[in-house]
């Protein structure tokens, strides 16, 4: 955290900002094994990438209405739990997604 309360309210934001793009990669590389959001947030916080509930069913929400998910509620250990895993449009488009990102690392490494 950056010293000084000014700016910690700055950085939060630009650190929000920044994660925003990566959580969406990150969920789309999870779901290529399907999950229900209770073992994909603890996969996600596991690699290092917590997220609040409150950030990722809406996110998951979108992201099955842009049709790069689905999802389907089954019964498990008594409970009905939603289950989601990329769609064939969502594994088409995660390739060109991880090489854009990996041309994007590159260059910031190389600018870092």
């Amino acid at each position: 955290m950056p010293p000084g309360n000014d700016n910690h309210e700055l950085f939060e934001n630009l650190r929000l900002e920044l994660r925003r793009g990566s959580l969406i990669l990150a969920v789309l590389v999870m779901l290529r094994v399907e999950h229900y959001g209770y073992t994909l947030r603890k996969a996600l916080a596991d690699h290092g990438m917590p997220i609040d509930e409150g950030t990722l069913y809406p996110l998951l929400r979108r992201l099955e209405t842009q049709g790069l998910l689905v999802s389907e509620w089954r019964e498990e250990d008594k409970r009905n739990k939603r289950f989601y895993r990329l769609s064939a449009e969502g594994k088409a488009i995660l390739k060109p997604l991880l090489a854009e990102w990996q041309g994007i690392n590159t260059s910031l490494n190389g600018i870092l």
